[in-house]
């Protein structure tokens, strides 16, 4: 009794604290938000004059993340609504409503009068009823320099048979936020975490909330046993049993003054009915440990329901937190969980011979970037230098030239050609490694659409689209092409790493050609040190390794960390020999 005792005031301590936070964090986001409700108000106005449904084709959208993208319960359509864009300078946010139609590869951007405001980390579930229905809850809006924000509390829907959005007032619901997961399970939806974020404070939730799609109603549950801590970016899904699974997710704490420190949470837990047949409205938390192989501790995944009882997790980023700075790991890689079995295992292309010979999986795969390894076909008349970019496992971008002479070029392009026709550009046929992309299943195929990565202090925002068919993992399609280089970046300041930075800051192309003649002017006349007749790449390694470092630290300046540095060495080597040999 003692303990159990002590553990319910714990508990309600807790409680109290994390209520007193809230009131602080309200007090002191109310102003901002007050701001931020007149610039809302004004986008909406222009929403107004909307009076009728557009549906026009168009493009694929332009590059964002943390939108959400549905696929439709009736249609062989996906639907992206949302989403929010950063140049480096001005935040943009989404509420543009786009189709892709799945059978014909084509957009379409879909115009319904009286949409729900602009924003981004929201959640959106669909359900089937009358045609299909996409539910929206929350997000967040953010002002233009990205230093203030509006956490909706808004519940809408869009009705997908007649395409017309309505919004559900209904009391009782989660207080604002973004960062949160929501599912439709059964006739509800499940509403869990999330966060709230002022200028100076913030505040992590661990709360559920029930919506009824029957009688329209707000629920908060307060489930039995010890759940989750608080958290935003979970995993959390709804088993063909009607229970809810949460997964990972991120939150961070106030260690001292101007300085947080991040969590990864790795834990698992089940969410559930208690009794057979009573009113579903009490239930339970109970931890869960797995079996097989987790995913590697990460933020900023995505998530989705896959066939065969599982659901599965994909791409994301490891951040290094310091007191100053952060940098991260971007993965690219997919993990199920199966419902069933309870049980973690990663997902393996089973690709042909030809293909995965050249595959480079996981972390090999960042040394691709954003697949921009094209070379540029030249007659092969006298020495030809070949430019590559390569992007380190922590994103670090670097150019590495290959001068050769005219018939090692004609050998270099014969065999590139052979492997073009036996193994369909193998290399290419992975999305790069990303974070806060957008994804969905249907029919057994996850697409994935958008997301970004980052390369010290520039962040480079997708709008690809890449599908796999789960059943088979074969291979991945690439259903659309983007060059990340050739969106725009503006710089707020000098960067301390490279000045020439802001000379190049009205596009990629431009900061794309700055960089290639600051390597010309450093080292284009250096041939690299040649790979010897047999030699394995081990042993070339260890013979050059000195110099790719003294190149690579050349490149990043004196201030970079020695092992960031090595990390983008033994990059520019591998690739260096593998074109080589």
């Amino acid at each position: 009794m003692g303990k159990k005792g002590k553990r319910e005031k714990k508990g309600k301590g807790a409680e109290k604290t994390a209520a007193k936070m809230e009131k602080k964090v309200s007090r002191r986001a109310k102003k901002e938000e007050e701001d931020l409700e007149a610039l809302i108000a004004e986008f909406q106005s222009l929403d107004a004059k909307k009076t009728q449904v557009i549906e026009s084709s168009c493009p694929p959208p332009s590059p964002r993340l943390n939108g959400s993208l549905s696929a439709h319960p009736e249609k062989d359509e996906l639907i992206l609504f949302g989403g929010e864009y950063f140049n480096g300078q001005k935040t943009y946010l989404y509420n543009e409503l786009y189709v892709y139609n799945i059978r014909k590869n084509s957009w379409s951007k879909v115009e319904i009068p009286n949409p729900p405001p602009r924003r981004c980390a929201h959640q959106a579930a669909v359900v089937p009823t009358a045609g299909g229905q996409l539910w929206v809850f929350g997000g967040e809006f953010a002002s233009p320099n990205g230093e203030q924000f509006y956490h909706y509390k808004d519940l809408w829907v869009l009705h997908l048979a007649t395409k017309t959005w309505e919004q559900i007032k209904a009391s009782g619901g989660p207080s604002g936020r973004s960062g949160h997961r929501m599912v439709a399970c059964k006739r509800q939806l499940i509403i869990f975490g999330g966060f709230h974020e002022s200028a100076r404070d913030y505040i992590y939730y661990n709360d559920v909330y029930a919506f009824n799609l029957d009688s329209f109603t707000w629920s908060k549950l307060a489930p039995s046993g010890i759940g989750p801590a608080p958290r935003s970016g979970c995993q959390m899904a709804a088993t063909p049993e009607g229970s809810i699974i949460i997964y990972g997710g991120y939150s961070k704490q106030r260690i001292k003054k101007d300085v947080d420190k991040g969590t990864l949470h790795t834990d698992m837990f089940l969410l559930k009915t208690e009794g057979a047949g009573k009113e579903e409205d009490k239930w339970a938390w109970s931890r869960l440990n797995p079996s097989g192989v987790k995913p590697t501790p990460r933020s900023g995944f995505s998530v989705a329901i896959g066939p065969n009882n599982r659901s599965l997790l994909f791409g994301g980023v490891h951040d290094e937190e310091e007191e100053e700075s952060i940098e991260g790991d971007f993965f690219n890689d997919i993990y199920f969980y199966d419902f069933g079995k309870n049980r973690w295992f990663p997902g393996q292309l089973k690709g042909p011979k030809s293909e995965k010979r050249k595959r480079r999986r996981g972390r090999q795969a960042e040394a691709e970037g954003a697949g921009d390894e094209e070379m540029e076909k030249q007659p092969p008349q006298g020495p030809v230098e070949i430019v590559k970019e390569v992007v380190a496992e922590d994103g670090t971008v670097m150019t590495i030239k290959q001068v050769i002479s005219g018939p090692a070029e004609e050998k270099e392009r014969s065999e590139s050609e052979e492997e073009e026709e036996d193994g369909a550009l193998g290399q290419q046929v992975e999305p790069c490694p990303r974070s806060n992309a957008m994804l969905a299943v249907k029919h057994g195929v996850l697409y994935v659409y958008g997301g970004m990565f980052e390369v010290g202090d520039r962040q480079f925002t997708l709008s690809d689209l890449y599908s796999i068919d789960l059943h088979k993992m074969e291979e991945w399609k690439v259903l659309v092409e983007m060059d990340p280089k050739a969106q725009e970046w503006l710089e707020e300041s000098e960067s301390d790493e490279e000045d020439d930075d802001t000379e190049g800051a009205e596009g990629g192309e431009e900061e794309e050609e700055s960089s290639e003649e600051e390597s010309e002017d450093e080292g284009g006349e250096e041939q690299h040190p040649s790979v010897q007749p047999d030699e394995k790449h081990a042993d070339y390694l260890s013979r050059t390794e000195q110099y790719w470092i003294k190149l690579a630290r050349s490149n990043m300046g004196p201030d970079a960390k020695e092992k960031k540095v090595v990390k983008v060495a033994h990059a520019m080597a591998k690739t260096f020999y593998e074109d080589s040999v």
